[in-house]
This record gives C-alpha cells, structure tokens and sequence, in this order.
C-alpha cells in the first residue's frame, strides 16, 4: 500500500514478531515500504520507534516528522539492493578522513584539532586495527592499502539497517573514524557533531555567526543525532 498518499485510517500501531524481525501493523494490516516490500526490522526497539511515528499520525501521514520510518524505508528499499555499492562509497572515506587533515596555523586552531581528533584516531586503531595517518594541509595524501582494506571489511560487516545510519553518520561528518566512534558510543552524538565542526566553530569566533548557516548546520546536527539513535536501535 502507499501509505505517504494517505490519510489516517487506523486506530492502532503496534510490532508483530514475524519472521526476520519485526514489522509494523495498522489495525493488523502490515506497514509496507514504498516499493511495496514488507516493513520488518531487526529489533524490537526499532519497531516501536516506528510504530510511535504512525501512532503519532494526526490526520495525513507526512514522511517528514517520521524519521525512523523513513530510515527502514531506506535500508529495505535502497541500501540492501545496493549494498555493495554504499560499502565502497562509505569505507572510501577512510582514505580522505576529516581528522588526518590539520591546519598548519593558526596554532590555537591545531591545537583544537589535535586534542580533539587524535584521541578519536588512536581510538580506531586501538579498538579496530584502523591506523590513519594525520598530516598538514588540505592536499589529499592516500592512507595505506591495508588500512582502507581494514575500513571497507568493518563496513562489509555491518547489516543494512546499520549501514543506513553509518552512511549518514560519516557522510554528514566527513570521517569515517568519527562517523565509526558515534556508533559506537565513544561519545554523545551532540559532542561528536561538534567534534566534526571544529574549522566552522572556529570560524565563528573569528567572524561570527552566519544565521542561515547556523540553521542549516541545526538541521544537520538534527539528522546526524537521528542516525546516531537509529544505529543503537538497529543493532
């Protein structure tokens, strides 16, 4: 059925164990996604995230404040038929990962990146035999093969639930390493937005703030704390 075409018609929401996981009912019809396949999702926690959403439904359903239906819409109808794919786009950015690229001055700035992302990168190499290497400047420096190969077999292993939010959390960030340490739980997803922001925020005390940056940057934060919870949901 086409659910975002249409209005309110159930009076209850709620999971049902099937075989899978677990899907969404309406009034015992099952939630479908928009390519017509059948809603299911791994936990029992994601489920009741999504069945709060339709429960949350005044009149006319609206995709926009459902962010937990329109994630598993995404994992079922787009990233598991291209899963491969969102692998090789995701891991890549191992090889070009915010936190290797340092500012050479001014020093306060350096300083800021490096108590900030050095933790984060030794992290990653302690945790998952990821080693990437920091370096000055803005000009591309390939990481070592055996470290992309590290990357690309971490992502391969994630279901396609969690690499929906893992493609999110590191192209929203632009670090494979920060994108891989919120997942985790090294930090809250608000300190870890605000770790991938350091420039900007520096920015800002030179300059001020931009207000439509300000609010593009709110909607973004939005969205990469959603993936964040959606991830812990999932796994």
């Amino acid at each position: 059925m086409s659910e975002w075409a249409l209005k309110r018609f159930w009076t209850e929401a709620k999971p049902l164990v099937v075989e899978g996981g677990y899907s969404i009912t309406l009034d015992e019809r099952a939630v479908k996604t928009p390519a017509k396949a059948a809603l299911v999702v791994p936990t029992l926690g994601l489920a009741e995230a999504i069945a709060a959403e339709w429960r949350a439904v005044d009149t006319k359903i609206d995709p926009n404040v459902m962010p937990f239906t329109r994630s598993a819409n995404a994992a079922i109808d787009k990233v598991s038929v291209q899963f491969d794919e969102v692998v090789e786009l995701i891991s890549a950015y191992a090889d070009s990962d915010l936190l290797c690229y340092r500012a050479d001055s001014p020093v306060e700035l350096r300083s800021r990146q490096d108590s900030a992302w050095d933790v984060l990168l030794d992290w990653a190499k302690k945790e998952h035999g990821l080693k990437l290497t920091a370096h000055e400047g803005v000009m591309h420096k390939p990481q070592a093969a055996e470290s992309l190969a590290v990357a690309q077999q971490l992502t391969q292993a994630m279901s396609a639930f969690e690499l929906t939010a893992f493609h999110d959390l590191v192209g929203m960030s632009g670090s494979f390493v920060l994108g891989l340490a919120t997942a985790a739980g090294v930090e809250n997803p608000e300190n870890m937005w605000k770790t991938s922001r350091i420039d900007e925020l520096w920015q800002e005390e030179l300059w001020g703030k931009d207000e439509e940056a300000t609010q593009t940057a709110a909607i973004k934060e939005a969205a990469f704390a959603h993936a964040a919870r959606f991830f812990e949901l999932a796994t």
